[in-house]
């Protein structure tokens, strides 16, 4: 028996959230190393006896160094509500990131403009006038603090390419790890300090509410904010 390829969070019918582990990828890219998309289709296909293929579609990414709360569609038409949902900002999203320096505020909303790099596979802040730039919208707030490190609590508003990075860098808060945006040290695990913490929506056929939660990494780090 196959073993499940990341912990299962929430499952039914219709939905399957896992547990994403900071270095797995999401969908398939230019390495060439399984998705965890695939890697879930082959392991329910096999705990499932299941003769044909397996649906498992994809309506939300996390980054390859991102953990957190993954939420696949196990059926074609709860992919096409919950897409509708993420569309109408109806899927709430809820990070902590752990920073090296302290935000300029404890809470504040963040509305800036950013652009994608593709070459660079990186995001930057931009004027609004810039070819390409799309509105992103976060806000966030501080949960605790230690004596190196400060942990946030960040909601997404929008859902551009690498924005939480790229925004909590530009108000001098790189993510603990994080050295595209500017970070000094990489991690033991070669992921960065941001956990997707939450999914919060309506379930796109029993209409009701759910609320999804991660538990967070067993690093030491990690250990030390959820004590």
């Amino acid at each position: 028996m196959l073993a499940e390829p990341a912990p299962i969070l929430y499952e039914d019918n219709h939905l399957l959230a896992v547990n994403k582990k900071a270095g797995q990828i999401v969908q398939g890219d230019k390495t060439g190393d399984m998705p965890l998309s695939e890697c879930f289709k082959e392991y329910i296909k096999e705990r499932d006896n299941k003769p044909g293929n397996v649906f498992l579609g994809v309506p939300h990414r996390l980054d390859r160094p991102v953990s957190g709360v993954l939420l696949f569609a196990k059926t074609c038409k709860a992919l096409e509500r919950v897409n509708a949902l993420i569309r109408n900002r109806q899927l709430q999203k809820t990070y902590w990131a752990i920073t090296r320096h302290e935000p300029p505020q404890e809470q504040a909303r963040i509305e800036q403009y950013i652009v994608k790099n593709e070459k660079q596979n990186k995001s930057y802040i931009c004027p609004a006038s810039v070819s390409g730039a799309q509105k992103a919208e976060l806000s966030y707030r501080l949960l605790a603090r230690s004596q190196r490190y400060f942990l946030l609590e960040v909601q997404l508003h929008t859902g551009r390419h690498h924005q939480i990075r790229a925004q909590l860098a530009n108000m001098g808060c790189p993510i603990q790890g994080d050295l595209k945006y500017g970070d000094k040290r990489s991690n033991p695990d070669g992921g960065i300090s941001l956990h997707a913490r939450s999914l919060q929506l309506i379930h796109p056929v029993r209409q009701t509410p759910l609320e999804i939660i991660a538990p967070l990494p067993e690093t030491a780090l990690w250990q030390c904010f959820e004590r």
